[in-house]
């Protein structure tokens, strides 16, 4: 117990009861106040005491040591708090927990404000590995007084996040508020300055930009995420497949749910970014430059019959007529909304019948092609482009790596095989 004080007029700075608040020990014995008198009968008494429990604040004494997220080894993930700091601490976390659940759950602040405790549903198991987390809440917006009853599907950290709110909360009686109402906008901030400030430093936190953020724009910027990197990485932890499997359960399970309007949202990003993928390749096929592929003759004869219908014609000396985007992506649009990504070519799942995903997994009618079971390589409908080189390039490279570590004995006897073992040991 630190003195608030300072030290005291006339003792000693090596006396080991000088920085002791010793007006506070008293308090907390019953006593009004600590009456100098008293101290040469209770010196021993006290200062035997302090060696064994020492002045530290009473909360995170003797905090468990965690690796430091910078990677400069383990340090306690706390120092002594108080009982003020200890609150403070409480309402940090619920902060990084709340914008965790809305980062990748895209839950609006209505929807944050009607959990209750409780709305961690029981996961689902279906199979060893596979497991579906689930929050009950009730959607707001747009439905009548009092609110819809909803569930969203949600991948294991949402989840988890939604458990120690649970944890954190003041009665944790089942149907109480679990978050209740908030301004995100100001627990922010504070977050962003506990984090940016001596506590988080210690962690080995990386300091947060002086960009607003909001609940509006996180969920914006997750169906742009989720549109334009299908296969990327969230925050450089949540891997965005992931979510997007989440929210497309979510939605095939409620189809008039609230992650159904979040998917609407993706859906839209992702005909945009198809349509500028395409206009990309197509101004790149007028400079010459040509994609790669079993499907690049049929891409490039479709470029061609655009090309021709764009080009202005000769009319004997009329001037020429410059074609502009929108016109151009007026005849793109349909093979746009063909174009599925993967992550070394580009699909275009114009026609499931010539498929070769859909033909390995005896699905010739589906509507999506199977990006687990695609070979770029032998599919008539797939193409490489100047994007994917850098995944080719690393893939390539791992497996000259795998190739050279293969003793003698151990490489394949396949003539196939024994070419390319040649071609990369000449390399």
């Amino acid at each position: 117990m630190p003195c608030p004080d300072g030290w005291r007029a006339g003792w000693s700075p090596d006396d080991p009861l000088t920085p002791i608040s010793l007006g506070l020990l008293a308090r907390q014995a019953g006593v009004i106040q600590f009456q100098d008198a008293w101290l040469p009968h209770l010196r021993e008494q006290t200062e035997a005491t302090l060696h064994v429990v020492g002045a530290e604040h009473p909360f995170g004494r003797d905090a468990a040591l965690v690796d430091r997220t910078d990677g400069q080894g383990t340090i306690a993930w706390t120092v002594p708090l108080d009982r003020g700091e200890a609150d403070a601490l409480i309402g940090i976390v619920r902060t990084a927990a709340i914008t965790i659940i809305a980062a990748i759950c895209g839950m609006r602040s209505s929807e944050l404000m009607e959990l209750r405790v409780g709305c961690c549903l029981p996961p689902e198991h279906f199979g060893a590995d596979l497991v579906r987390y689930r929050l009950a809440s009730t959607i707001i917006k747009g439905q009548p007084l009092g609110g819809l009853a909803d569930e969203w599907v949600v991948i294991e950290p949402a989840y988890r996040a939604a458990q120690l709110l649970q944890t954190l909360h003041s009665s944790g009686q089942d149907g109480q508020p679990l978050i209740g109402r908030f301004s995100f906008g100001v627990r922010y901030q504070w977050f962003r300055a506990w984090v940016n400030g001596p506590a988080g430093q210690r962690l080995g936190l990386a300091p947060i930009p002086e960009d607003p953020v909001s609940l509006r724009a996180l969920r914006r910027t997750l169906a742009i995420e989720l549109a334009y990197r299908p296969g990327g990485v969230l925050a450089t932890k949540f891997h965005l497949k992931h979510v997007s499997v989440a929210t497309t359960e979510g939605y095939a399970s409620r189809p008039g749910g609230a992650q159904a309007e979040l998917l609407a949202e993706i859906n839209k990003h992702e005909a945009d970014r198809n349509l500028d993928l395409v206009l990309a390749e197509f101004r790149a096929y007028q400079q010459g430059i040509r994609p790669a592929g079993p499907g690049a003759r049929e891409l490039t004869e479709f470029f061609a019959h655009v090309d021709a219908q764009t080009s202005p014609a000769d009319d004997g000396g009329a001037p020429s007529v410059q074609r502009g985007d929108r016109e151009v992506l007026n005849l793109l649009s349909k093979r746009a909304a063909t174009l599925h990504l993967q992550a070394g070519n580009y699909c275009w799942f114009s026609d499931p019948s010539r498929a070769l995903c859909l033909k390995l997994a005896g699905t010739p009618h589906a509507d999506k092609p199977l990006a687990g079971m695609c070979d770029s390589a032998r599919c008539p409908q797939a193409t490489h482009h100047g994007v994917h080189r850098d995944v080719w390039a690393a893939h390539a490279e791992s497996t000259k790596t795998f190739l050279g570590s293969l003793g003698q004995t151990a490489r394949p006897k396949s003539p196939a095989c024994k070419a390319i073992t040649t071609a990369h040991a000449a390399s």
